[in-house]
This record gives structure tokens, C-alpha cells and sequence, in this order.
């Protein structure tokens, strides 16, 4: 028997002024980033506080308060810095590595991190964007050219080691990202999955192809609610 795949729908999907629709797998968790970046003394700021007091009432001392509120702090510049580049959606990603479970895989988590950003762009056919989103890239970046349901898409892949300046462990980190141009011509989406996992390329990849297939840019649930009674 073959079981039909569930799906779950966010409230956004309603919303009216939603410009992309996109589905992502199960073990994702949304980065809520309008109520972590709530306008200064506004009602959403006044929840996040109310939401965060029970922590640091809870904290062992005053020192782990502070170290709490500093850590906070650096998340919030961090998604700030995100948004000011055009990002309006993110979320964490955590996997089981059960690939290829007693070889390579050791059961451990898979961390992720998706984010969708959009761009303005000069005006130029869809395959023409597609096609400049990954020009001048390092030759050393895998990129593929695909149409999919909404359209054309070019996926690029790097690996990525961050420099001293950058503050950020010398980890490794993969890159992934898919360039979706608007129809409008004017705009380009970028759905970009990033991991420290550089071993599991192929298994990330696999998530973001899914999830760049799922997209469109008109919404998908519009015709079954005009059609229900």
C-alpha cells in the first residue's frame, strides 16, 4: 500500500502578501524572525521579553544571566544581518545520520541551516538570470542548470572555510543554493541550505532539489479552496 505524503501548512501560506511558496521536509524547525526581531518598544517586544523572563529567573546566578543575554544578543545581530541582505524566511534543519548506518554513518545529528533570501536584479529573461546567478564563481563550485515546475534554476555548491577575521570556527562548511528567478523578471529568490556536514553533501542536496522542485510563485492551495464547498 502506498502512503500518500503529509503535509503540514503554515499560516503563511494564506498570508496575502506572500510572494513564494515552498514546502520543507520534516525535521526542519522555523526561526520565528519577525518576534526575535521585534521593533523597539512595541507589543512584540514587550511578548519576547515576557517570553524570556522565566530563563533568566532561572538562571544559577547573575553571571550565567549575563552570559544568557549576550548570547542572545549575538543571535539577534546575526539574523538582523541576514534580513538587512534580503532574507525573510530561515529555519534549522536536524537529521539523524542514518545514511549507509553501520559504514559511514554513525546515528549522530545532522545540523542545517535554510534560509530564503531574495534579490533585485537587473531586468533579463528567467534562463538568462539563472544562468548569472552562478557566473564568476570559483571554478571549483559545482553548478547544474535544471527546470523545474516554476521554472529555471541553476544549483551551485561550495565549500567554504572561514576566514581568522571572520570570528567563526575554522570549520568547514557546505553551501548550497538554488537561484529561482521571479517571473516578474525582476527578482531573484535564493534558497540556500548550509552544514558543517561536508560528508553528506549528497544528502543535502537531495533536500534542497526537493524543496526547490516544491516552490512556485503562485499559491498552490488557491484552486482546492475555490473548489471546496
Amino acid at each position: 500500500m502506498t502512503t500518500a505524503p503529509h503535509f503540514t501548512v503554515a499560516d503563511s501560506a494564506e498570508d496575502p502578501e506572500a510572494e513564494i511558496w515552498f514546502a520543507e521536509p520534516a525535521g526542519f524547525t522555523a526561526v520565528p524572525l519577525d518576534a526575535l526581531l521585534p521593533e523597539p518598544d512595541s507589543g512584540v517586544a514587550d511578548q519576547l521579553s515576557a517570553a524570556f523572563a522565566p530563563f533568566l529567573q532561572a538562571a544559577p546566578d547573575e553571571s550565567a544571566r549575563e552570559q544568557f543575554i549576550a548570547l542572545f544578543g549575538q543571535g539577534q545581530r546575526l539574523l538582523g544581518a541576514l534580513r538587512e541582505t534580503g532574507t525573510v524566511h530561515c529555519s534549522i534543519g536536524l537529521h539523524r545520520d542514518d545514511v549507509d548506518e553501520g559504514a559511514e554513518g554513525d546515528g549522530g545529528p545532522l545540523l542545517s541551516f535554510f534560509t530564503v533570501s531574495w534579490r533585485d536584479i537587473a531586468v533579463s529573461p528567467r534562463a538568462v538570470t539563472a544562468a548569472r546567478a552562478v557566473s564568476g564563481l570559483d571554478a571549483r563550485t559545482r553548478v547544474e542548470y535544471a527546470e523545474l515546475p516554476s521554472g529555471p534554476v541553476t544549483f551551485s555548491e561550495t565549500v567554504h572555510t572561514p576566514g581568522a577575521a571572520e570570528g567563526l570556527p575554522r570549520t568547514l562548511l557546505l553551501q548550497l543554493r538554488a537561484h529561482l528567478p521571479h517571473p516578474d523578471c525582476k527578482r531573484l529568490v535564493v534558497l540556500t541550505l548550509s552544514t558543517t556536514a561536508v560528508g553528506r553533501r549528497e544528502h543535502h542536496r537531495a533536500i534542497l532539489r526537493r524543496i526547490a522542485t516544491l516552490a512556485g510563485f503562485a499559491n498552490p492551495l488557491r484552486p482546492a479552496l475555490s473548489e471546496a464547498p
